[in-house]
């Protein structure tokens, strides 16, 4: 389970120093989010961002809609400030701060999006309905997230090469895969007031290395972001050896290219008030 104070800490930090890989292996996903909410979106929308991260969609939404106020927010310090680091022209607002208690000081949003920031919330019904609170009449809502653990590959693959594979989480615990169940996340939606929710399919490529050492790049990769690298931190030297030797046999197999990738699945989900 992943849930706000671990963005807060060490989930976080983690991220901010890793955001150029963890980037690389959502770019096709993004480029596909930042299409739907662009094809929805008014060119002078106001655009709330919900756990921008390190601010990879805020800024591509930049420059798809120039004429666009974007405020992106996250409440991880390390990450919203990896994000300011970027905003070399100033385009973006990025804030520190908890989305489901952020009231924008009289600046009210017409579209709300999320690249994989949503799932993590202790009371989701809560926050939506907070969204819907701070939003203009009309307002429209487009956000990623995963789909079945089972359709994602690196999420089955890595942790069971694990010697003590982790017990699957509760059912909606915040994580990851906690939005997974279409029908969970339309009656979150209903319940807060968002209409028409609809959730588009989409499967895309999760890089998990590049460059000369494709394979050691995914390894490295894997043992500081995602639901195995705490647990891979835990191991013993000698656990480590076996495990890093099964990770790269593994990693071989998904080498295509000189780029180590795998199938993943996520829901493009939209809503409108």
């Amino acid at each position: 389970m992943t849930n706000a104070a671990d963005w807060q800490g060490a989930v976080g930090r983690n991220w901010a120093a890793e955001f150029e890989r963890t980037d690389r292996s959502f770019s096709e996903l993004n480029a596909v989010l930042v299409d739907r909410i662009a094809s929805r979106a008014r060119p002078d929308a106001r655009i709330l961002d919900i756990g921008c991260g390190a601010g990879a969609t805020s800024l591509a939404l930049a420059e798809r809609l120039p004429m666009a106020d974007i405020v992106g927010i996250d409440l991880s310090e390390s990450l919203a400030l990896a994000a300011r680091a970027r905003n070399t022209d100033g385009r973006v607002r990025f804030e520190i701060h908890d989305a489901t208690r952020w009231s924008g000081n009289g600046w009210r949003p017409d579209m709300l999006v999320s690249r994989h920031g949503v799932m993590f919330f202790d009371d989701p019904i809560a926050a939506f309905t907070h969204f819907a609170e701070i939003a203009t009449l009309g307002a429209q809502l487009v956000f990623s997230c995963f789909q079945d653990r089972a359709e994602n590959e690196w999420a089955v693959e890595i942790p069971a090469l694990l010697p003590a594979p982790p017990a699957p989480p509760q059912p909606f615990a915040p994580g990851p895969f906690a939005f997974s169940d279409p029908d969970h996340v339309r009656n979150i939606l209903g319940q807060a007031g968002w209409k028409n929710a609809h959730a588009e399919s989409v499967t895309f490529s999760y890089i998990a290395g590049a460059g000369d050492d494709a394979v050691a790049d995914a390894v490295d990769f894997f043992s500081r972001i995602g639901p195995a690298a705490p647990l891979i931190r835990n191991l013993d030297a000698e656990e480590k050896n076996v495990f890093f030797e099964h990770l790269s046999q593994k990693l071989c197999n998904h080498l295509v290219d000189g780029t180590v990738m795998f199938k993943a699945a996520a829901w493009i989900w939209s809503a409108h008030l």
